[in-house]
């Protein structure tokens, strides 16, 4: 069984890419059955496991299968599943094997491979995409263990190094953006499209500066004027936003559309609406929810993800030595699950010792319970039994010790007294 991790993130491919790859929410059941049955397809004798993890900054599939070219097998696996070109994507993905998936979850979840170094929103993503994986039944022993390392590690570096003492959250990042275009955040009108983590991290953030309103617009009401009122702010349907857009001058969007939710006609009419004010905009959605073409819009301000990359990476000469003690603590780890895996080798070997163990003591205990019945004396059975039992646990290793020649033999000789050495 081979253990691998193929996927592309926010430094291998560029969003316009990441939003073509990515699974919403509804796609992870199906693609964690799809890989186990393109795996079965493709020759896996034994049950393959696999995990989904999609989100803005990144796709992964992990896998355990014996198969030839697992890796490559799952890179055609994704270009299959979202119907793209082999070539187009093949270029953008890492893929690591064995060791190498482990370090990476491991790093991953502890945020060391985040655009926001030591984020903790990422560790939420992962363990929901490792519950939808379960569910679809992806997970077997060696993922379930896994990701149940990968969450002890991430919680040990959280806990015992400060690497996200002094991170740049996106929401964060969005605010530093739109006070260069904005003097004052309190003067502006401020809508959120969304109602998830993400939305709601950014909505405190910007709730701090006191803007002149806060509105959530969200496909259920519900949610929307839930998370509204907590910032004092009003909630509508996405259905409102072609009537009313205008009004706003920060737009922050991120929701788990397929489809862009604004497009370039909408935001046009807006900012004529508007007399030319200019607009704030940051979607933080994969796919994206704003067509790509508004940023060419005079008075429009938008970035994505990617453009936020460089707003979040200040103060990494703070965190430096927090990343090194993250990663000692990691290899540690990693080298502990590795041998667990290699444990897990023998475990065949071990069941089949049990077997033929048991199958000795079933025949000799046989033997004495007719011995006994017939009126034998109890030490004589007794002396039988354990007899019956030592003779044919020894006759295995006698015989393969009087047929070995020169090395082999010799090899026999240093190990069999290791095998049958017993407590005293």
């Amino acid at each position: 069984m081979q253990l691998l991790a193929v996927g592309l993130n926010h430094t291998t491919a560029p969003v316009s890419l990441r939003e073509k790859v990515a699974f919403s929410p509804e796609q992870i059941s199906q693609a964690v059955v799809g890989a186990r049955s393109w795996f079965a397809r493709n020759g896996a004798a034994h049950a393959p496991e696999t995990a989904v993890l999609s989100t803005c900054n990144r796709t992964e599939l992990y896998a355990v299968a014996d198969v030839d070219n697992p890796i490559d097998m799952t890179a055609h696996f994704l270009a299959d599943f979202h119907k793209l070109p082999y070539a187009d994507l093949r270029h953008h993905l890492y893929t690591l094997p064995q060791d190498n998936a482990v370090r990476h979850a491991f790093r991953v979840a502890s945020g060391l491979d985040s655009m926001v170094l030591g984020e903790p929103q990422i560790l939420g993503q992962m363990k929901e995409a490792v519950r939808q994986s379960d569910e679809a039944g992806g997970l077997g022993t060696y993922l379930h263990q896994l990701f149940q390392r990968t969450f002890a590690v991430a919680k040990e570096v959280r806990s015992t190094t400060e690497i996200g003492a002094h991170s740049v959250s996106m929401a964060a990042a969005a605010v530093r953006l739109s006070q260069r275009i904005f003097d004052k955040i309190a003067d502006q009108k401020v809508l959120f499209i969304g109602a998830g983590e993400m939305i709601e991290l950014c909505a405190t953030h910007f709730a701090a500066q006191n803007p002149k309103t806060i509105t959530i617009a969200n496909r259920t009401l519900e949610r929307g004027e839930t998370l509204a009122n907590r910032f004092g702010g009003k909630a509508i349907r996405l259905a409102e936003l072609p009537n009313c857009l205008h009004e706003f001058d920060i737009i922050i969007s991120c929701t788990a559309s397929s489809l862009p939710i604004i497009g370039l006609g909408l935001v046009e009419r807006a900012i004529k609406a508007r007399k030319h004010r200019p607009i704030f905009m940051v979607d933080l959605a994969v796919p994206r929810d704003i067509e790509s073409e508004v940023a060419k819009l005079d008075d429009v301000f938008l970035y994505t993800v990617d453009d936020l990359a460089s707003v979040v990476q200040s103060g990494l000469e703070n965190r430096h030595a927090a990343v090194a003690q993250a990663e000692a603590i990691i290899e540690t780890r990693v080298q502990s699950f590795m041998h667990w895996v290699d444990g897990r080798h023998v475990v065949p070997v071990i069941q089949d010792l049990h077997e033929s163990g048991e199958q000795v003591r079933q025949h000799e205990l046989e033997r004495a319970r007719k011995m006994l019945a017939r009126g034998d004396d109890i030490e004589v059975v007794l002396e039988a039994l354990s007899k019956g039992i030592t003779a044919k646990f020894l006759h295995g290793p006698q015989q393969a010790l009087h047929q070995a020649h020169g090395e082999e033999r010799a090899h026999l000789v240093r190990l069999l007294p290791q095998l049958f050495r017993t407590k005293r």
